[in-house]
């Protein structure tokens, strides 16, 4: 794993800022700690830091083809690198390491853009084609691994693994867009491609740019979409086993080739069923122990780590447990610095310690990220399916004014029991499918945002709607049911948005790679064609999975209550959070940028502390984005560029 940086002047072939290339590469220091390499020339720049991983003698970057007129920077893996390897040898290409990376350049010159196809792994990397005189960027297909670019006003294109190698250039503008605040203070997370700063742009997972020299910047062509065609269902009644048999054997292959290693491997260990299943094929296929590691809570509500240890004593790994405790609310400003923009899911917390305590022990981690969306694990999907029940019944013409009408005039009741909540129930059957599961999955819905963002603000998003982004992707989405159209949704926004969001950065912090067999595309193509009750079924998600891995993992493992791989949030904040989150809340950055209504801020805040509502989300959203605005503040542009400027 490691961090590429680049710039590229589309129209000139001068010298680009030399000093101000190494400065962007080596701000990433943290995601390759094992080397640098740079290369420039008129009118281009590549830099990137290296995490060793395989070919530790060979594999330095950017690497070239024989006669130096294609370059590759790249971060990631490509598993399949042995095999398209010896297909490009037999076209004549020449090797010279065996490092995965090389077989990038040689796709490149026999394939072109279409070499993305031929990959199997996760990636994001950039092309130097001297003699075409274009660079080619490239991400995977699920957005394991991030990249960042910015068109700037000079004709330069800047690109990185991460922003903060973006910002040194003086002449990016620092300027906030509106609409990313709206989607941050919706889903907790700005969407791909947006970025809280309007320059910049997320390349979205599945998608290609080519940079041609003297030629405005393309829009970004997507090479990739999870299919959700349905396998036809076999007559007989072995069917299901047969389906049974074939995801082990795939689950299997896809971690098979994720242990291929020079350095030390081993696995996150959660407790959950998809950490565990790996597990327990990675143990079948080792000849050793599995070095396993799992974060526990002081707090039992929260705590999966007996579980883990249930698999750990299962199959007798070296199994390493830390507990999280209240004081490690410290990290706060430390992970709004990985982040480089806002990030308000809190379990990143726990997600930087467990790969603190990996690193102590290996190099390369497998984990079970991507079960949840592509094996329908997550509650919400449940409600969903049963609100689209309720909804059949009546078209959209009558539910909108009748039930909309109803869930206004019902009285919110939190304090009630369950069934006496009809408010947020009555709200949802008065929306359209894709409404309803946005205001399911934001952490702040429209009545709160609306308090909470000023006129100023409201008048900047110009009617703009964070359920957009859903809107796009549904528009775009092959799913031909309910269940597979929210799973399509996930896999489009909270995947790529949170969760490798938040891994990417919290292991990379620690120089740590960690690989996920459950976002195979391979598999997940796979699994999109099952049948929606081979995933949901009743109340049991992940139905053919856990019945698969029966003979595998504790039943008490597959079959509990999810938890979720989250912390005690609330109660933080009204403990021993309060004093930092009053102090955010009342900093000056959040009342001088001018998007807060300082008494909506205060609202939020006054019903939290006195037990009234659960607004732990929204306060640490807030929290966060004060972290933001402040360490960007101080956040300095490359020294040269400054004083250039």
């Amino acid at each position: 794993m490691c961090a590429i940086a680049g710039i590229f002047d589309l129209y000139r072939h001068a010298e680009i800022d030399t000093e101000l290339l190494r400065q962007m590469t080596d701000i990433q220091r943290h995601r390759g700690p094992d080397g640098r390499g740079v290369h420039h020339e008129p009118g281009l720049g590549l830099g990137h830091r290296r995490l060793a991983i395989i070919d530790l003698a060979g594999g330095q970057q950017p690497l070239f083809n024989e006669n130096h007129t294609v370059a590759v920077v790249f971060n990631g893996e490509i598993y399949n690198f042995a095999v398209l390897k010896r297909t490009l040898e037999q076209y004549g290409h020449i090797f010279r390491t065996h490092c995965d990376t090389e077989v990038i350049v040689h796709a490149w010159e026999q394939w072109g853009e279409a070499c993305v196809g031929h990959f199997r792994g996760m990636f994001a990397f950039a092309v130097w084609d001297r003699k075409q005189q274009c660079v080619f960027l490239a991400r995977d297909r699920l957005g394991v691994k991030p990249l960042h670019y910015a068109c700037l006003a000079d004709g330069q294109v800047v690109f990185a693994s991460e922003m903060k190698a973006l910002l040194l250039h003086a002449g990016l503008r620092r300027e906030l867009d509106p609409l990313a605040i709206e989607e941050y203070f919706a889903y907790g997370y700005v969407a791909e491609p947006r970025t809280i700063f309007r320059q910049i742009r997320k390349l979205e997972p599945g998608h290609t740019l080519l940079l041609r020299k003297g030629f405005e910047p393309p829009a970004p062509r997507r090479y990739w979409d999870v299919p959700f065609r349905v396998h036809p269902v076999a007559t007989d009644a072995n069917y299901a086993l047969h389906c049974e048999e074939e995801l082990l054997a795939r689950l299997r292959e896809a971690v098979h080739i994720r242990m291929v290693a020079e350095v030390p491997l081993g696995a996150f260990l959660s407790g959950g069923v998809d950490s565990s299943a790996v597990v327990a094929m990675m143990a079948q296929l080792s000849s050793q122990p599995v070095n396993t590691c799992s974060i526990g809570f002081d707090d039992a509500r929260f705590d999966e780590s007996p579980y883990a240890h249930m698999v750990a004593q299962r199959y007798q790994t070296r199994h390493h447990c830390q507990t999280v405790r209240q004081h490690d609310v410290d990290l706060v400003d430390q992970l709004a610095g990985l982040y480089d923009e806002p990030f308000a899911d809190s379990s990143a917390l726990p997600t930087y310690r467990v790969c603190q305590l990996a690193r102590q022990r290996v190099t390369v981690a497998l984990s079970g990220d991507g079960g949840d969306e592509n094996l329908a694990g997550y509650r919400r999907y449940r409600g969903h399916l049963r609100e689209e029940r309720w909804r059949s019944m009546l078209p959209l013409g009558l539910r909108q004014p009748l039930l909309g009408a109803l869930g206004r005039l019902y009285p919110k009741a939190d304090w009630a029991p369950r069934p006496l909540r009809a408010k947020t129930t009555l709200q949802a059957l008065a929306r359209d499918s894709v409404e309803a599961y946005f205001h399911t999955v934001a952490i702040m819905n429209d009545t709160q945002r609306q308090r909470l963002f000023s006129p100023a603000l409201h008048n900047a998003l110009g009617g703009y709607h964070a359920v957009e982004v859903m809107r796009r992707h549904a528009a775009n989405s092959p799913a031909q049911d309910a269940l597979s159209m929210v799973q399509y949704l996930d896999l489009k926004t909270y995947l790529p948005g949170d969760i490798l969001t938040k891994v990417d950065r919290a292991s990379m912090a620690h120089g740590l790679e960690v690989r996920s067999p459950l976002l195979d595309h391979q598999l997940v193509e796979w699994l999109s064609g099952l049948p929606p009750a081979f995933k949901l079924h009743g109340d049991s998600g992940k139905h053919l999975f856990k019945r698969a891995l029966g003979p595998y993992l504790p039943h008490d493992v597959l079959y509990r209550r999810k938890m979720g791989f989250s912390v005690p949030l609330a109660d933080w904040m009204r403990g021993p959070l309060r004093a930092r989150l009053q102090a955010s809340l009342d900093s000056p950055l959040l009342a001088d940028c001018g998007w807060f209504d300082p008494a909506g801020v205060r609202e939020l805040l006054a019903r939290h502390l006195s037990g009234r509502s659960d607004h732990s989300a929204p306060l640490w959203s807030l929290m966060m984005f004060e972290s933001f605005l402040r360490q960007t503040a101080a956040a300095p542009t490359s020294g040269r560029q400054r004083q250039a400027a």
